[in-house]
């Protein structure tokens, strides 16, 4: 098997499975206690505008999420999501879900916290 292989299948195990299917992973910063993986939405538009012609038009400002812990370091998702235009000069983008409401969590993290503790114990802003 070829290491981009392996190293896909690493991710699908790693990073929840939209990320995986709709994000590139451009860099990986390590700070002390910290990962921060930093991902762009790849070009390719949203299905449910397939019938129009959309030319890439850069990115939204990055949203962050924490996610599950990696060997003893807190994971924090740096997320740019792409935009689109039509001919005339609409702008689009794909519709996200990640995260679990009035949180900064992704859904999986949050719901293993609110399970372990009962409720979600760090609604602070990220650091």
């Amino acid at each position: 098997m070829a290491t981009d292989d392996l190293l896909s299948d690493l991710l699908k195990y790693v990073l929840p499975q939209e990320l995986v299917n709709y994000f590139e992973i451009t860099s990986i910063d390590k700070e002390a206690e910290t990962l921060h993986f930093h991902l762009d939405e790849y070009n390719i538009p949203p299905s449910e505008y397939s019938d129009l012609t959309l030319s890439p038009n850069g990115f939204y400002d990055t949203s962050t999420i924490k996610d599950f812990p990696l060997r003893d370091k807190k994971v924090i998702l740096h997320l740019r999501r792409r935009r689109w235009i039509d001919d005339s000069g609409k702008s689009y983008s794909r519709n996200w879900d990640l995260t679990a409401e009035g949180t900064r969590y992704s859904k999986e993290f949050a719901a293993f916290l609110k399970y372990a503790f009962g409720y979600l114990p760090d609604t602070s802003p990220i650091t």
